[in-house]
């Protein structure tokens, strides 16, 4: 087994690497003066199963073309057979055609997934599911419900402190849908905290209702549930400008929540989205490094590491052909 750690993930796919008790292979990684990337890798790779770990997060284009760069460099030096590990796959929102005025979009969740080129593809929390049937090879979209609830779980049981934002009751947890099409994923957390705690949460799924009457008009929340005096803990796959996520806590503290924390996969955190986080309703936001905190530490916002998911998946599936 080999690893091949891109630019963008080099901190998580060095952890990964640790965990798998492998030694990361050598990547040269330079730009010509008119900005084209070069990419140049290590013989040793031959006959070889490579792992190719690079999220495409921002700047997106040029970690998608590393990416393809670093694979078609492997493949010319004879590979045996190269896993993909995307832990955020960018251009994922763009998963559908969207026709307006006359105007027709891309489909570029597909057309990067057409471009990849491996023999197997391991991401973490697509922005929808459909997504996998972009692709022509085996993909296997994994969760990080675990670290979450593990998370949680130091909430309820941590230091015992009674301030409620370093510590909650499982008996008052409510878990919100940030919106209608997240509901099958709110309730998958819901079963993942049922299973590590006893409580019972599948029947307290809160579901944030949005819409606006008319062009130019605020967005309007409704909330869909009970939240007064509850904990709400928010699930969803990707935070970008925050203005949702923190409109969303807003609502949900006006409807009586006690404490309002999101859990989100992938923090994109776009523009001035972390002083807007910092400066909002929401108690706590957590995240995982899938793609690498580039932003001042705060005490708002909590970065949690999925580098054992990803390892432990591979060690599972490793030399399994049919594994997905």
């Amino acid at each position: 087994m080999k690893v091949v750690i891109g630019g963008a993930s080099k901190e998580l796919g060095e952890a990964i690497a640790n965990v798998l008790n492998v030694r990361p292979s050598p990547v040269q990684t330079s730009k010509f003066a008119d900005g084209e990337t070069n990419v140049a890798v290590t013989g040793d790779l031959f006959d070889q199963e490579v792992y190719v770990v690079q999220s495409t997060s921002s700047p997106v284009n040029d970690s998608l073309m590393e990416f393809l760069l670093m694979v078609d460099a492997i493949k010319r030096v004879g590979a045996k057979k190269i896993t993909a590990v995307i832990p955020y796959y960018g251009y994922s929102r763009q998963d559908r055609v969207i026709k307006d005025n006359h105007m027709s979009s891309a489909l570029s969740a597909k057309l990067v997934a057409d471009m990849i080129g491996v023999d197997r593809v391991i991401v973490i929390d697509l922005h929808s599911s459909q997504i996998e049937g972009f692709f022509n090879i085996p993909i296997t979209n994994l969760n990080c419900f675990e670290v979450f609830v593990e998370f949680l779980s130091q909430l309820v049981y941590g230091s015992g402190e009674q301030d409620t934002c370093t510590s909650i009751k499982k008996e008052d947890l409510a878990i919100v849908a940030p919106d209608i099409g997240a509901i099958g994923k709110a309730r998958a957390f819901a079963k993942a905290m049922e299973a590590r705690h006893d409580i019972e949460l599948s029947d307290k799924i809160v579901v944030v209702d949005k819409y606006r009457e008319k062009a130019g008009v605020s967005q309007v929340m409704n909330i869909i549930g009970e939240v007064a005096n509850k904990n709400c803990v928010i699930v969803d796959d990707l935070v970008d400008s925050g203005g949702t996520l923190c409109n969303a806590a807003s609502a949900l503290k006006d409807r009586g929540a006690k404490f309002v924390v999101a859990c989100i996969t992938h923090g994109v955190l776009s523009g001035n989205a972390v002083e807007k986080i910092c400066s909002s309703a929401l108690d706590k936001l957590v995240i995982t490094d899938t793609i690498f905190p580039k932003f001042t530490k705060t005490d708002k916002i909590e970065v949690v590491p999925i580098a054992n998911v990803l390892a432990d998946f591979i060690l599972k599936t490793q030399g399994d052909k049919n594994a997905l």
